[in-house]
C-alpha cells in the first residue's frame, strides 16, 4: 500500500488531479469520445490484446532488455547504472510501442489516414512503419529546424512510403509541428486519426498513449526482480512530452522505496529562457487540447522554448507529470546542453552504446547522482533511443 493518495489518473473527464481534461470545441470532443470509447473496446478484445502481444514480440524484439553498465558504474564510484534498452527495439527508441496501438486502433475505426507531428523523428518513423505493417496512409507534419537535424530520421519516413510536410512557422520546431498536424486533422476528424506522439494532448490521449508505453515499466520491475531480488532505489528518464518516462514510472509509483526521477532539458541554463524545463521552470496553464504545466510568456502564450534534443523542445508536459509532480511522487530534475553532450560522449566511448540526445539527458542525471550515493545501491534509466539520429550532430557541434 502506498502512502500516496492517487486520484484517479484519469477520471472519467480525462484529469489527473487537475490536470489534462479535453479543451477543445464541443464538435471536436465528439470525435475525441468516440476515440476513448473505440480504445476502451478494442484493449478488451483478446484478439486485439494478442496481436499486439504478438507483434511486440516478434516485430519490436520485446522484452528490451536491461543492461548493467559496470565500466560507467566503476568509472563514476557510487552507485549501480542500468540501463533499460529501448534503443534496441525495432526503429530504435519506444515510440514503436504506442504507434502500433494507435495504427492498430486506426485500423479498427476504419480511418482512412493517420496524422502525427514529430520532433526529434522518432515518433515519425515509429508511425510510418506501424502505418506501413497495418496498410494506412501517414502524413507527419516536422519543423524544419528538426528535418535539418534529424536528416537520417526524414531519410526514412520518406523510404517508409508516408508524407512528410515541412512546417516553417514561428520556431519552426516541435510545438509548430503539433499545431500544423491538428490544422490538418479538423480538416476531416471523422474519417482522419491524429496520432499523438507523447502523452499529451486531449484525453484520451495521454492514457492511451500511457498504456501502450506501460509495457516498458511492467517488464522492467520484474527484470529487476528477477535479476536482483529487489527493486532500484531510483529509476529516471527523460521528459519532454513525458511518453517514455511515464512508461517507466507507471508500474512503480506504489513501490514507496523506488525513488522516481523525471530529467527535463535545461538548455543553456534554468537562468536563461533557452530551456525546455516545463516542470521545473513553468506553471499551470493550457495548451493543445489539455491543462498541464506550462511555460508561458509575459504575454501568456507558450514561450519559444529549447533543447540540444529535438523531442525535448516542447512548453507543455503531459498532464499526469503535472498532477505527481505536485502530489509530490515525482521528483523532476534538469539537465543542460553541456552536461547532455558529455554523457552522450561518455556512454558512446566507456559502454560502446551511442544514445539519443534525449535518452543522454537521463544518462547525465545518473552519471551527476551516482557518485553521491553506496555501491550498492541502484539506478535504473530508461535509455529511450539510440543515438543513430544525432550523430552527425554531435560530430559537428565537438569538431569530431
Amino acid at each position: 500500500m502506498s502512502k500516496f493518495d492517487f486520484a484517479p489518473m484519469p477520471n472519467a473527464e480525462g484529469f489527473f488531479g487537475q490536470y489534462g481534461g479535453q479543451l477543445i470545441p464541443p464538435e471536436l470532443k465528439k470525435i475525441m469520445d468516440d476515440i476513448n470509447r473505440a480504445y476502451e473496446e478494442i484493449r478488451q478484445q483478446p484478439a486485439f490484446q494478442q496481436e499486439l502481444d504478438q507483434l511486440f514480440a516478434d516485430y519490436v524484439g520485446r522484452p528490451s532488455p536491461i543492461y548493467h553498465a559496470r565500466r560507467l558504474s566503476e568509472q563514476l564510484g557510487g552507485a549501480q547504472i542500468h540501463l533499460k534498452r529501448e534503443d534496441l527495439n525495432h526503429t530504435g527508441a519506444h515510440k514503436i510501442n504506442h504507434c502500433l496501438g494507435e495504427a492498430l486502433l486506426a485500423k479498427y475505426m476504419g480511418k482512412t489516414k493517420v496524422l502525427a507531428e514529430t520532433g526529434a523523428g522518432q515518433h515519425g518513423v515509429a508511425l510510418a512503419t506501424a502505418c506501413a505493417l497495418v496498410g494506412i496512409p501517414c502524413e507527419i507534419h516536422m519543423g524544419q529546424v528538426d528535418i535539418e537535424k534529424e536528416h537520417p530520421n526524414v531519410t526514412k519516413m520518406k523510404i517508409l512510403g508516408c508524407k512528410l510536410v515541412p512546417v516553417t512557422r514561428g520556431t519552426a520546431t516541435l510545438k509548430d509541428a503539433v499545431d500544423s498536424a491538428f490544422e490538418e486533422y479538423l480538416k476531416d476528424p471523422d474519417n482522419f486519426i491524429y496520432a499523438i506522439g507523447s502523452v499529451v494532448g486531449p484525453h484520451p490521449f495521454p492514457k492511451m498513449v500511457r498504456d501502450f508505453q506501460s509495457i516498458i515499466g511492467r517488464e522492467a520491475r520484474q527484470q529487476f526482480l528477477d535479476k536482483h531480488g529487489r527493486l532500484p532505489e531510483y529509476i529516471s528518464a527523460c521528459v519532454g512530452g513525458g511518453s517514455n518516462a511515464i512508461g517507466l514510472f507507471t508500474e512503480f509509483l506504489n513501490d514507496d522505496a523506488v525513488n522516481i526521477v523525471g530529467v527535463e532539458p535545461a538548455g543553456k541554463g534554468l537562468d536563461t529562457k533557452d530551456h525546455s524545463a516545463t516542470l521545473t521552470k513553468g506553471k499551470p496553464g493550457e495548451i493543445h487540447g489539455m491543462k498541464c504545466y506550462v511555460l508561458e510568456d509575459e504575454n501568456g502564450q507558450p514561450m519559444p522554448v529549447h533543447s540540444i534534443a529535438s523531442g525535448l523542445d516542447y512548453p507543455g508536459v503531459g498532464p499526469q507529470h503535472s498532477y505527481l509532480k505536485d502530489l509530490g511522487r515525482v521528483q523532476y530534475e534538469s539537465v543542460t546542453d553541456e552536461e547532455c553532450l558529455n554523457a552522450f560522449m561518455t556512454l558512446s566511448r566507456v559502454e560502446g552504446i551511442i544514445p539519443a540526445l534525449e535518452s543522454a539527458h537521463a544518462v547525465a542525471w545518473a552519471m551527476r547522482v551516482a557518485p553521491t550515493l553506496p555501491k550498492d545501491q541502484h539506478i535504473l534509466v530508461n535509455l529511450s533511443g539510440r543515438g543513430d539520429k544525432d550523430a552527425d550532430y554531435v560530430a559537428g557541434k565537438l569538431g569530431l
